[in-house]
């Protein structure tokens, strides 16, 4: 470790022992990346994302509040119909005609549980996939959620829940763009092979089955939003950093901590997600013709030369959605999001990246055809996010 780099963490030290947080300074020290060392990247990203308040004589009463209602949450909404933990004073309901699983009732708790199971597929479906190359989401996690997990009581894992599942119609996949997948259902309660992932004993969970949760009970609480393809790709960084912070004592509540910066996160950029709202201005389609009005401005041989045959949203919408989680490697992707999070208007700084991505690259897209130039931003070539950002920071100034 270099001198300078042990002056950096002692910097941040400096900064996070303060009594009450100085956000402008900590944003200042964040913008040019984060250290790993001691949990201070964790520790500043809960910070940035509005997660814990400055005075840091309220932290200790405001993580247990938060994390007792996490666990609320958990006991509400991933409960079987008709069934009550008993050793929370309730005893099991027996099913009434009030709450059959064939009461066509809109309010009935059989109806939602169906309805929340195709949005559970779904999420299972892309939180088993998250982040093949690494071997870190299928291994077990320290901490496994006991409430659900302890064999006394009546919960049901949303894994077991999603094995249980079983589809009488074929499974319809339809993305944005309106391109529809239909697979038997034979396939789909076939996607996950045995031998592809190692069966975890009895008590264990993998880091793939807590993003799960974490994705379901945000779905259960934001109806008007609840999962969009894409999600898990934002809420894997943020839960890997907060999973592997070298602080047991915060490593061990890392499910609840995601849970709300993950929504915070959301709070900011969900239009995004919002099909009805993507014509609008806070929609997706106005963030990504706002990359090509940026690059007009920045380079008009470049934005002459991309508008004529490429639409930003054949690129960018993956850029802005996911905040470009799957255009690099992990660590890559959180060293970005260490300057996305510090910036005050960081989603203004996301479309200033994604146009220094371009401005990068502009050589290769001048001389280019339509075939190749769609491959160079399918499969971005520039792997060093440092020469990336320090191309923004100079788009933001003005050079």
């Amino acid at each position: 470790m270099s001198s300078s780099y042990r002056s950096r963490i002692q910097e941040f030290k400096v900064a996070l022992s303060e009594e009450k947080l100085d956000l402008n300074a900590l944003r200042e020290l964040c913008f040019s990346g984060i250290p790993f060392e001691g949990g201070i990247r964790a520790l500043c990203w809960k910070v940035l994302l509005n997660y814990l308040p400055l005075d840091q004589t309220m932290w200790d009463s405001f993580l247990k509040k938060q994390r007792e209602g996490y666990s609320q949450f958990l006991k509400e909404m991933i409960i079987q119909p008709g069934i009550a933990k008993a050793n929370l004073g309730l005893s099991r309901e027996d099913v009434t005609m009030e709450d059959h699983p064939l009461n066509p009732s809109p309010e009935s708790k059989w109806n939602n549980y169906f309805r929340d199971n195709e949005v559970l597929l779904q999420i299972d479906k892309d939180v088993r996939r998250l982040y093949p190359d690494m071997a870190f989401f299928q291994w077990p996690t320290d901490y496994p959620c006991q409430l659900i997990l302890d064999p006394q009581n009546d919960y049901e894992t949303l894994r077991c829940r999603v094995e249980q599942t079983t589809l009488k119609a074929q499974t319809v996949d339809r993305n944005r763009s309106g391109v529809t997948n239909v697979s038997s259902p034979g396939k789909a309660l076939n996607l996950y092979p045995s031998n592809e992932y190692e069966v975890l004993p009895n008590g264990c969970e993998a880091h793939w089955e807590v993003v799960e949760r974490i994705l379901f009970i945000y779905a259960k609480l934001n109806p008007g939003i609840a999962y969009v393809q894409g999600m898990n790709e934002v809420v894997g960084p943020l839960y890997y950093t907060f999973a592997t912070d070298p602080n047991d004592k915060w490593r061990e509540h890392a499910e609840a901590d995601t849970f709300f910066c993950f929504t915070n996160l959301m709070s900011e950029n969900r239009d995004m997600f919002i099909k009805s709202l993507d014509d609008s201005q806070c929609g997706i389609t106005y963030k990504m013709e706002s990359v090509y009005s940026m690059l007009k401005e920045k380079d008009m041989d470049l934005y002459i030369k991309l508008e004529q045959n490429i639409k930003p949203q054949y690129f960018t919408f993956r850029w802005l959605t996911l905040l470009l989680s799957q255009e690099f490697l992990l660590p890559d992707v959180i060293r970005i999001w260490d300057t996305l999070f510090s910036d005050q208007d960081r989603f203004n700084f996301l479309i200033l990246v994604c146009c220094a991505m371009l401005v990068l690259i502009r050589d290769q897209l001048l001389a280019g055809d339509f075939t190749i130039n769609m491959r160079l931003l399918q499969d971005y070539p520039i792997s060093d996010v440092h020469t990336i950002l320090a191309k923004a920071k100079q788009l933001q100034d003005g050079s």
